[in-house]
């Protein structure tokens, strides 16, 4: 205060004789500290304005605000009063249901296992007295409804004939809907792989004569295509039901649709399915399941309701992802919610990240099924770039601070990794989201001049063009040190090792260029090898 008032009087002063030529006018800021604020201030602006990427020619990327939606979140109120007497109350009746549950299961296990026994062709449509006998596990099914609180199920409209509608898409809440498909429709499903090993289920599940998909592999996904062309088109076989999200949710919101169901292109029954609730929330997003079944034997009542839309007849030349959208339109309509570009990937992070016991773990959220159509990243690239953005210790709203970004890749007060953070801070906070982190990484690496910027980086190192060159870490840890200088021994060892990507000792062209493929930020630290090779080639 003392310093401002002295300013202030000395600035009057000087100013008191004004107009005069060559007068002096000094102005008073204040202290060391606030000049080395302007100074940081300088610096921080300069590597704002700093492209570490622009030798490939990549552009600053922006993003559109982050949605605050999690649609896996389960919203049960937490437990008052009321909800423990209740609990307290039906105890005597949750174990009459636990037994009624038991023996249901058990019962539709054995008839199941007498339909299949001795049925060898699966390729072939189940024959007509072994889907009569499934009646039994139908009517099983319907008591494991009865078990979980469901006496009555409310029904709006009615499923239409399966010569009329060979496909069957329904909104996925819980595990109930398809207990009460199997029940309703005995329909074909598409599961994956791992349900076929799961106790009782999987028995069950066969009979459903089901088209197995790992969602991972290529190969097995063009399969249950081509087996979900087969089957919805022969009305020998069951109508086909699926579930186009791909995984549950609260309910709340659909989540993007995948194509499979619509491939076809044949006519569609939309159904959607309810759960109104004021106690408990029976959509099993980020809870147990151990634990959504005991909510569910502990409730007097649970209520759903079951609406059959009308069937949408795909139009001439109308693609897969028409078909898609305007039924999700109309399932979007009907329960009076919106459709975001969530995918099963943004439930495979949010897992993850409670795995890594993170607080917030919707933070992580990142609408995959934009990133993806967008940026061409799939779900198992985004959970390595996960790992690593864990490791630079985010806080509980989920950012990493400067230091924890330099901390992780251990390349200390290093300037080119403070200008791709500077990059990846889109927001001009000081600290960066997941999801920044991630588009920023795909953002590099979609470039056209991405992988012939990693390629002439490793002839550059090798000082020739051959694809057999091979680099030992001895060659290779020297001419990374006279890159990067300001590295420490520890640290650059590191870093070499990283590139041994089959740690055998040595970087090949293959070692290099996957390297560079799963952590595409580090193609900063080449320029000087490419610059104007690249740049004269596509000029």
């Amino acid at each position: 205060m003392e310093d401002t008032a002295a300013g202030d009087q000395l600035r009057a002063l000087l100013l008191s004789e004004g107009g005069r030529e060559g007068e002096v006018i000094v102005d008073v800021v204040g202290d060391a500290d606030d000049r080395g604020r302007e100074c940081d201030g300088a610096a921080a602006t300069v590597l704002e304005e700093s492209n570490p990427f622009e030798f490939i020619r990549a552009p600053a990327f922006s993003l559109p605000p982050p949605t605050p939606i999690d649609p896996f979140r389960n919203h049960t109120p937490s437990m008052g009063v009321y909800e423990w007497c209740k609990v307290v109350v039906c105890l005597p009746i949750a174990l009459a249901r636990l037994v009624l549950f038991g023996l249901a299961l058990a019962l539709g296990y054995l008839a199941t296992k007498i339909a299949l026994y001795g049925w060898k062709d699966r390729q072939r449509p189940m024959p007509r007295w072994r889907c009569r006998f499934m009646w039994v596990t139908r009517i099983c099914a319907r008591c494991i409804l009865f078990s979980f609180g469901y006496q009555w199920i409310n029904r709006i409209g009615k499923p239409a004939s399966r010569e009329v509608a060979p496909v069957v898409v329904s909104n996925h809440v819980s595990y109930v809907e398809p207990i009460f498909f199997f029940y309703e429709l005995f329909p074909t499903i598409v599961a994956s792989e791992s349900h076929d090993t799961l106790p009782f289920v999987g028995t069950i599940i066969r009979a459903m004569q089901v088209i197995y998909v790992d969602r991972f592999s290529p190969s097995s996904r063009k399969n249950a295509v081509n087996e979900i062309k087969r089957k919805a088109s022969c009305n020998n076989f069951p109508r086909l039901l699926l579930f186009p999200e791909g995984t549950t949710t609260n309910g709340r919101f659909l989540i993007s649709f995948q194509n499979g169901a619509f491939i076809p292109s044949l006519p569609i029954q939309p159904v959607v399915v309810r759960y109104p609730f004021v106690h408990f929330d029976q959509s099993w997003g980020q809870i147990s399941l151990a634990k959504l079944m005991f909510k569910m034997f502990t409730q007097f009542q649970n209520f759903m309701e079951v609406e059959y839309l009308p069937v949408i007849f795909p139009c001439e030349e109308e693609t897969a992802l028409q078909l898609s959208k305007r039924t999700s339109c109309m399932m979007g309509s009907a329960l009076n919610v919106v459709q975001t570009s969530h995918a099963y990937g943004d439930l495979m992070l949010l897992t993850r990240a409670s795995e890594l016991t993170k607080d917030n773990c919707s933070n992580f959220l990142v609408e995959m099924a934009w990133v993806e159509s967008s940026f061409s990243i799939s779900t198992s690239e985004a959970l390595e770039l996960m790992d690593q953005f864990c490791l630079m210790n985010p806080d509980s709203n989920g950012r990493v601070q400067i230091h924890g970004f330099l901390t992780a890749f251990e390349l200390g007060d290093n300037l080119i990794f403070k200008k791709i953070f500077a990059y990846l801070d889109v927001e001009r906070k000081g600290s960066i989201s997941f999801r920044q982190f991630l588009i920023g990484s795909a953002h590099v690496r979609k470039q056209p001049l991405f992988m012939r910027a990693c390629e002439t980086a490793f002839n550059a190192f090798c000082d020739i063009e051959s694809s057999c060159a091979i680099l030992t870490i001895e060659q290779f840890h020297d001419k990374l040190q006279s890159m990067i200088p300001t590295v420490n021994k520890e640290s650059l060892i590191q870093l070499v090792h990283l590139f041994d990507v089959d740690n055998d000792g040595k970087i090949d062209r293959d070692d290099f260029m996957s390297c560079l493929w799963k952590n595409p930020l580090f193609v900063a630290l080449f320029p000087a090898l490419m610059d104007t090779t690249i740049l004269a080639v596509h000029s």
